[in-house]
């Protein structure tokens, strides 16, 4: 079932999004060659509990931190560790709060360090499939329009969008329907109404779209060895379009 949410609970979801957006913010300023990813979680949990926020993640079906690190090639739901961040990695931040009673969740991928052009570009690239994939978020389109946005956009650049992975719906509960594949037929699936609030995330590979989890039964990575990005906003469709409520001035 699909819960559509009112304008004020819209707004309450607006404020556990931006202790995500402020905490993303945070991270990527930290983020350098000779930081580890442990010490990007610790700090994450440290924020958002100084906002009166839970970290969404730690203890959800398991998982034992605060923040998603995903390195070069995982893709997503990689675990923070001693693991030395190094010049030209590229790794995926996807943090969540709960915060008064509601979700918020986002993802960013960023350079560690000068990158190669490619890395460069696919990041680039699925930040900008994203973009076009909340476009389409709109009152009367169908679900299809997001996923075939994002892939046209991914496959049009030469890269391929993961399947196994998809967006969600988001509000009481850190993964509610609709799923969100990043890849579709305009035109096709559900109406999209007013109310609803979507975490659009599209996972883009530089290669195969195949993936493999990894012995820890929780980290994602490309099967085939290349580079993944991973970008995510929380975004509620209105009359007047959509409203991303994870927005990072």
């Amino acid at each position: 079932m699909i819960v559509l949410k009112l304008p004020e609970e819209i707004e309450k979801m607006r404020a556990s999004n931006h202790i995500v957006a402020e905490i993303l913010n945070r991270l990527k300023e930290k983020v350098r060659p000779g930081v580890t990813t442990g010490e990007l979680d610790m700090c994450s949990e440290e924020l958002v509990r100084k906002k009166g926020a839970v970290p969404a993640f730690k203890g959800y079906m398991g998982y034992p931190n605060s923040l998603c690190i995903s390195v070069n090639s995982e893709v997503v739901h990689g675990i923070p560790s001693n693991r030395v961040l190094d010049a030209g990695d590229i790794v995926s931040l996807d943090f969540g709060a709960y915060y008064k009673g509601y979700y918020g969740d986002a993802a960013i991928t960023v350079p560690v360090g000068d990158v190669s052009k490619e890395a460069a570009r696919l990041i680039r690239v699925t930040e900008r499939g994203l973009y076009d994939g909340i476009r389409e978020a709109r009152a009367g389109n169908r679900l299809g329009d997001i996923s075939a946005a994002v892939q046209m956009r991914v496959e049009t650049a030469g890269f391929s969008v993961v399947r196994d992975f998809v967006g969600h719906g988001i509000g009481k509960k850190l993964h509610e329907e609709p799923q969100i594949p990043n890849y579709g037929i305009k035109g096709r699936g559900i109406e999209l109404k007013t109310g609803m609030v979507l975490a659009i995330e599209p996972m883009v590979n530089e290669g195969t779209y195949r993936v493999k989890v990894t012995d820890n039964c929780w980290t994602v990575v490309t099967e085939d060895g290349k580079l993944s990005a991973h970008f995510e906003h929380s975004i509620a469709i209105t009359k007047d379009g959509p409203d991303i409520l994870s927005r990072m001035n």
